[in-house]
């Protein structure tokens, strides 16, 4: 499975089997994680095995079962360090759909588990995305957009196809209450500005995060498609 079949294929699944994650799909996880801590200065940590943190009355009206493995979105606190958990957060997300598991982001319905995951001084546990083997692979939000809603073109110019392919990918991207507060501006040329919009919710920035590594995996593919060996736009 490619990552663009991994944007598609990945919906929210909040009931899982239980079945454990075999230690060779733990251990490409973990590594997944190390890479993305190490680029980006986050501390997520993959818990396996742990059922405390939806085991309560709050996971129950989530409507969430069978949970027990979840990776921590851990870092410093402030609006740069959320986008940076939500798009390196997703990279483990699409990891894991490509491995056969399946995940849902959680932000709310579930219990803090302090002993399950460490904090350096300065630190906060932001959310936690659940995963495992799900009982279903979760069905599609219906969409309330079109990808149009999401986009800013004051050139005046026809849009890139490539910038359609990335806005379509961002979005299918998963959005705290399915609120999709966020934009793309083509600027012309190779550039591409991408903004939140106000929403009533503290998960913009982390939605943000999603929906630009969504656009940049689209978007790439689709470069390298039509003009071969370029540079890779990167919007983190």
């Amino acid at each position: 499975m490619t990552l663009i079949e991994a944007i598609a294929a990945r919906h929210s699944v909040r009931q899982y089997l239980d079945k454990p994650i075999d230690a060779t799909t733990v251990d490409a996880i973990r590594a997944c994680i190390d890479e993305c801590n190490a680029a980006s200065g986050l501390h997520m940590q993959l818990v396996t095995n742990e059922r405390t943190a939806f085991a309560s009355g709050l996971a129950r009206y989530g409507r969430f079962r069978g949970v027990s493995n979840y990776i921590v979105l851990a870092g410093r606190r402030g609006h740069e360090s959320d986008e940076l958990m939500g798009y390196y957060g997703e990279k483990v997300v699409l990891l894991m759909q490509t491995l056969g598991l399946n995940s849902c982001w959680v932000g709310l319905t579930f219990k803090d588990v302090r002993g399950a995951y460490t904090l350096d001084e300065g630190e906060k546990m932001r959310l936690v995305i659940a995963c495992g083997h799900g009982a279903s692979q979760g069905v599609p939000h219906r969409q309330r957009h079109t990808w149009e809603d999401f986009v800013v073109n004051h050139t005046g110019l026809p849009l890139p196809e490539w910038f359609i392919a990335g806005v379509q990918a961002a979005e299918q991207a998963p959005t705290a209450i399915h609120q999709q507060k966020f934009e793309f501006e083509w600027l012309g040329d190779e550039k591409v500005v991408a903004r939140r919009r106000m929403a009533l919710n503290s998960y913009t920035y982390i939605d943000l995060g999603i929906a630009k590594l969504h656009f940049e995996i689209a978007t790439n593919e689709m470069r390298l498609q039509q003009l071969g060996d370029v540079p890779l736009l990167k919007m983190i």
